[in-house]
């Protein structure tokens, strides 16, 4: 174990890396992205909050703490209906980890059900971590694994899943997230594009741990996917305050029930339309739904930022604090699945 999430809550099926890679500003991996190096392969320097935006997750953390705990009751019920007390949560690193934490502390709660918890690595482009799922695989039967993540936005880690469970019969490629509101996922706990407050910080909500890398001049064969350890953030470390704060707020009976709305247009169209109307070639620069549009401001180069509202304090209210900061300009464009879509910025000579 590296980080700081307790050892009871779940197993890290990572390769420390810490020193092993220098990390990157953000222009300079933006520009390497565009050029055509995979993200996997480098480490962001990690966004130090300021304390207006610290204020502004904490207030959001205070909002949605009951609507967080509610979503994660929906979704492990769901899933305790389909698997049962044998199921075996595996959460996709680095955003899965904390709502995988959240579902196992759920099912203690609810049905004093001691479930088993990995997190392991899934890169877009790049596929599983091959040797984290043969070492859960020695342990456990494919049909009690259920994978976890946060939220979807246009499903490319959904959609990653699926291609990567060609390779493991018998494990069901379906995500559950707590929110979806593409409608991709195959457990959710709502539709509702709400924001898990865990997506406004990056490390300091997710075990001071980086998102995963992939290089093979550092990940040798049979070793799992890597991340670092931010141990010089600990004074800074809100993981196990976010999960503690949510769990506080679960209750016998209580669900987030979902709606089932009418859409003109399928999540798909919907970012296909937005690519037209912006004059964007590369869907992958668009990132739809509160908690992609939170990591474009945080770890990308943002060019705009769409909101359905601009008077939308209640949901919005980080965004608008943040894309303030960096100077951003918010448009509001008649969003229907989702309240926030990140645009990132084309840079020159890609």
């Amino acid at each position: 174990m590296f980080g700081t999430y307790k050892s009871r809550d779940v197993k890290i099926l990572l390769k420390d890396i810490t020193g092993m890679v220098e990390p990157m500003g953000t222009r300079e991996r933006e520009e390497r992205i565009q050029s055509g190096i995979h993200y996997s392969e480098m480490l962001p320097i990690e966004y130090v909050p300021t304390p207006a935006y610290m204020a502004a997750y904490q207030d959001a953390l205070t909002r949605y703490a009951g609507m967080t705990a509610d979503a994660v009751a929906s979704a492990a019920e769901e899933i305790w209906l389909d698997k049962g007390k044998n199921v075996v949560l595996v959460s996709l690193a680095r955003a899965g980890t904390p709502i995988g934490i959240l579902i196992k502390r759920y099912l203690a709660f609810r049905y004093g059900a001691s479930v088993e918890h990995y997190t392991i690595s899934i890169i877009r482009g790049r596929g599983i971590d091959g040797a984290a799922m043969k070492y859960i695989l020695k342990r456990h039967k494919p049909e009690q694994i259920q994978f976890v993540d946060g939220w979807t936005g246009k499903g490319a880690i959904q959609n990653e899943l699926k291609l990567a469970m060609r390779q493991y019969p018998g494990v069901d490629a379906g995500l559950a997230v707590l929110s979806d509101p593409g409608h991709l996922a195959g457990k959710c706990g709502t539709h509702d594009d709400f924001l898990i407050a865990s997506s406004c910080l990056n490390a300091t909500v997710s075990g001071l741990l980086s998102r995963t890398f992939y290089r093979p001049d550092i990940i040798g064969a049979g070793e799992f996917h890597g991340a670092a350890f931010y141990r010089e953030l600990m004074e800074q470390d809100e993981t196990n305050l976010f999960i503690d704060t949510v769990a506080g707020c679960f209750a016998a009976g209580r669900r987030c029930w979902k709606k089932e709305e009418a859409f003109s247009q399928t999540a798909g169209a919907e970012v296909s339309n937005i690519c037209a109307y912006f004059g964007i070639t590369d869907p992958n620069l668009v990132k739809p739904g509160i908690g992609e549009a939170t990591r474009v401001l945080l770890r990308r180069m943002p060019w705009k930022i769409l909101v359905r509202s601009l008077h939308d304090e209640e949901h919005l209210g980080h965004i608008y604090q943040l894309a303030g900061e960096k100077q951003v300009q918010l448009v509001e464009y008649p969003l229907e699945h989702y309240r926030a879509c990140g645009l990132i910025r084309v840079l020159p000579d890609n």
